[in-house]
């Protein structure tokens, strides 16, 4: 199942982050050629943004042969997707953990409230993974 997650406050724009989430579950081999992504009514509800951002990240994936939009019927893995190597994947999550690190530095965390913080977020991701749930990750995510 996905699991998208936006962060608001990141600087980085809504449709980008959604555009960054598809491309990685495409390399990983979660999304492969033919899946059918989301309805754009259904991540606009449950990732509570505007319909018109997705249309957006959906209509760059296209432009970039992610996905290929079939009118009528929805968004799909195109079969040209392309597949990052087990290279591009470390360099991805390094630069994703390295992101982490910093910020944990900044705000005095130790690095084993990190990696429990850490593994109970994976642990919640795989839990909801079996229910089919899509959106944010904690009830705590969204009452800051």
């Amino acid at each position: 199942m996905l699991h998208f997650q936006i962060d608001p406050h990141s600087g980085i724009p809504v449709y980008r982050q959604l555009m960054d989430q598809i491309k990685y579950y495409v390399a990983a081999g979660t999304l492969r050629p033919g899946d059918q992504l989301p309805s754009i009514r259904e991540l606009s509800h449950a990732l509570a943004v505007n319909p018109t951002t997705i249309v957006k990240a959906f209509s760059e994936l296209g432009h970039e042969d992610v996905i290929q939009i079939r009118h009528g019927k929805g968004a799909f893995v195109a079969e040209s997707a392309y597949q990052h190597s087990e290279r591009q994947r470390e360099k991805a999550l390094r630069r994703l953990a390295r992101q982490l690190a910093v910020e944990a530095v900044q705000m005095g965390a130790s690095m084993e409230q990190v990696i429990q913080v850490l593994n109970e977020e994976i642990s919640d991701i795989r839990d909801r993974g079996s229910s089919g749930r899509i959106g944010p990750s904690r009830k705590s995510d969204t009452e800051e």
